[in-house]
């Protein structure tokens, strides 16, 4: 761990080279400045952990420029030295977010613990900054790929509602990333340091969603032994995201209004009510609407949920953004697989771009990593692509045999796929197909014409 870095602002040049020799001594890395101007320039060059700053500076005063870098480095504390006549000041300094204040000619030993308890409070400051940052990459909205008008749209929407509480509505197809856009919009948001909890509607019956949700009391219902917190306790201050919202039955969805509306909710078994503060953020590939006219779904809590409406473009509706996406997916999917891609073939690009993509990003993201299972030279090439890819991609290269020019056929290359595939799996037939993209009784057929 580096020294942690002071700055000294002082225009007496004989107090100014006594605190920095006092507290170089103590292992501190020590830097001076004579005034405000100068002592700027080094904060925008370096991180500086503690700033020791005199009241009275030639071109400004330690008030004005303690102020100055609260609201520019946070991170940093401020310790301010005063002279009997300017106490006064040092207060000032505290209130604009100084750390303390110390008087000139007091006894030297308070500044060296004064500059250990700041330069602590300092370094947690960084190291919270810092894993903000880390949270940000993984969660915030950088994570989200595409230069489309599309998708640039729905994260332009999702950057202003984030700042809020206000509950919002995620639609679109299944596998357009409605998920990471919650997350993104929940880390971005008043309540980024709590909880974010995530809740597929589809993936309970209607008593185990309730029960999870809203929790329930001991004996409430056969195998209730003992008293439960719900997600929505666990989420209190922070965010539930609801995905499959459509799922989710009348009776709840009626429960859930009233979370929405009053902020309560009853436990199963319970007869008080819990309250809580939690926002809402929920998903949906159904056209809800819809739905709430033909009576599947309440009507008031869809006006209620999409107070805020966020539609995700489909990958079909932005494959603009497709080199972008694959470029991204086969870094990450190489770092974990240990492997190296060395070159990802325009053709291969072009071949997903021209792909109709049903599973959106999803499906996308499982094709590369697929081919790079298949890869074993470290080039992506649209060899390696499932059968319907090849035949989508395969008219030039066919055209280009039938000239003469080259000697490329379909057949071929769903022979040496196919094989790659069972060297592959070892001869299991049920992976290579999966690997393969296509069903079991096509891998038997095509072995069979082609004799393998």
């Amino acid at each position: 761990m580096s020294a942690t870095r002071i700055l000294v602002i002082d225009d007496e040049d004989k107090l100014r080279k006594l605190l920095a020799q006092t507290l170089t001594y103590e292992g501190y890395e020590v830097h001076t400045a004579a005034d405000v101007a100068s002592a700027l320039t080094f904060l925008q060059e370096n991180i500086v952990e503690v700033v020791l700053s005199d009241v009275k500076l030639p071109d400004g005063n330690g008030v004005d420029l303690t102020k100055t870098i609260k609201e520019t480095y946070p991170a940093t504390e401020v310790i301010v030295l005063t002279a009997f006549g300017t106490i006064q000041g040092g207060v000032q300094a505290m209130q604009h977010g100084a750390f303390d204040y110390l008087v000139k000619g007091d006894d030297n030993e308070k500044i060296i613990p004064l500059v250990s308890q700041a330069a602590e409070k300092a370094h947690l400051q960084h190291r919270v900054e810092q894993l903000e940052a880390k949270v940000d990459r993984k969660y915030g909205f950088d994570r989200i790929i595409g230069k489309s008008f599309a998708i640039q749209r729905a994260i332009k929407l999702a950057r202003k509602v984030a700042d809020t509480d206000t509950s919002v509505l995620l639609t679109g197809e299944t596998g357009t990333g409605k998920e990471i856009f919650a997350r993104a919009i929940h880390y971005s948001g008043p309540g980024k340091n709590q909880a974010f909890i995530a809740v597929n509607c589809s993936a309970f019956g209607r008593e185990l969603l309730e029960s999870e949700m809203f929790g329930h009391r001991a004996g409430a219902f056969t195998g209730a032994t003992k008293d439960k917190k719900g997600l929505f306790e666990e989420a209190d201050g922070g965010t539930i995201f609801l995905d499959e919202i459509g799922e989710m039955n009348l009776d709840l969805q009626a429960k859930l209004l009233r979370v929405l509306e009053e902020g309560t909710f009853i436990k199963v078994g319970e007869t008080k009510e819990t309250r809580v503060d939690v926002r809402v953020i929920a998903a949906t590939n159904r056209n809800l609407e819809e739905e709430a006219e033909q009576g599947t779904f309440r009507l008031d809590l869809f006006y209620r949920l999409a107070i805020f409406q966020i539609p995700l473009p489909s990958l079909n509706e932005r494959t603009e953004d497709i080199p972008l996406l694959t470029e991204s997916f086969v870094q990450s999917l190489s770092a974990r697989m240990g492997k190296s891609t060395k070159t990802i073939q325009p053709k291969f690009v072009k071949a997903l771009q021209q792909h109709h993509w049903k599973g959106n990003i999803r499906e996308l993201r499982n094709t590369i990593e697929r081919c790079l299972i298949l890869s074993d030279d470290g080039q992506l090439t649209i060899e390696l692509l499932p059968l319907d890819f090849a035949q989508a991609g395969s008219t030039t290269s066919s055209t280009t045999a039938t000239s003469g020019v080259g000697s490329f056929s379909l057949e071929e290359a769903e022979r040496e796929r196919i094989q790659a595939a069972l060297e592959h799996t070892g001869g299991n037939k049920t992976q290579a197909a999966k690997l393969l993209g296509i069903g079991l009784t096509t891998l038997y057929r095509k072995l069979e014409e082609y004799d393998q």
